[in-house]
């Protein structure tokens, strides 16, 4: 019924328990997952965890924050490679993250720079396997648009954790692009995004956890886990005013529709 369109199952946080929270995530009919990776010995240890889980699928890709951990031409070789397994439904997650300092070696200058590298990289890796990608924005928003936007002949990006306005999403979405919904809609002040979730049209957006972050009311401060999609959905279900079912219906299809090799 359910798809968590974000889930970070590799996370270190998910190591001693990971069975038993699919198990929590199925039963609250969870019914699809994607999992994105931060780096590459994150791609490597997803995939192998999901190997016989055939309702998860994979995204592979160097997060902004991870950069660091990449240089010369080298590692997108090895990510093409991760990306043609059977299991990978898109690139991810990458982007532009401007929030936290450069690491030691970097300056502001240079770290911008080469996270835009990196972007450019995958991206056209995406272009190229013929894949969708999953955005990360952090205090980035203008560059990150400016960059993605002229692919949006070749590629069709998700905007995830999206917090800002229609207004703000729409020359993204009138290209082909998606926004997504964290646990963050579920909170006492959601911000520009409380509105958003009222306004998007179905077709337009998906739903996520960001697990094991954001977890939503009533789960919030709490780990997150993906079984908790379904909370969030209930909260968007009643701010658009339409049944859960619906909402889990049209969010399904959005997902099945932008993410490669899920039945």
């Amino acid at each position: 019924m359910f798809f968590d369109t974000h889930t970070h199952l590799g996370s270190h946080k998910f190591d001693e328990d990971l069975p038993a929270i699919l198990d929590r995530a199925r039963a609250a009919g969870v019914t699809r997952m994607l999992a994105p990776a931060t780096d590459l010995p994150n791609a490597r240890k997803l995939l192998s965890l999901v190997e016989n889980e055939p309702d998860i699928r994979v995204a592979v890709g160097i997060h902004p924050c991870d950069v660091d951990t990449v240089s010369g031409e080298d590692w997108i070789h090895e990510l093409r490679d991760l990306a043609r397994h059977p299991k990978v439904a898109a690139i991810g997650e990458i982007g532009l993250d401007y929030f936290h300092a450069p690491p030691e070696g970097f300056d502001l200058t240079r770290w911008k720079q080469h996270q835009a590298r990196c972007l450019h990289m995958q991206l056209q890796l995406a272009v190229e396997l013929g894949l969708n990608v999953v955005l990360h924005n952090r205090e980035s928003w203008e560059d990150l648009t400016a960059i993605v936007l002229p692919y949006s002949d070749r590629l069709r990006g998700v905007f995830h954790c999206y917090t800002g306005t229609l207004e703000q999403a729409q020359p993204l979405l009138n290209a082909g692009h998606l926004i997504s919904f964290t646990g963050i809609v579920t909170f006492k002040n959601p911000g520009p995004a409380g509105e958003t979730v009222r306004q998007v049209p179905a077709g337009q957006y998906m739903l996520e956890t960001d697990a094991p972050y954001l977890a939503p009311v009533p789960h919030r401060g709490q780990r997150c886990e993906p079984a908790y999609v379904a909370d969030t959905a209930r909260a968007v279900a009643a701010m658009r005013g339409q049944p859960v079912e619906e909402v889990a219906g049209d969010t399904t299809v959005t997902a099945l529709s932008f993410f490669k090799g899920f039945a």
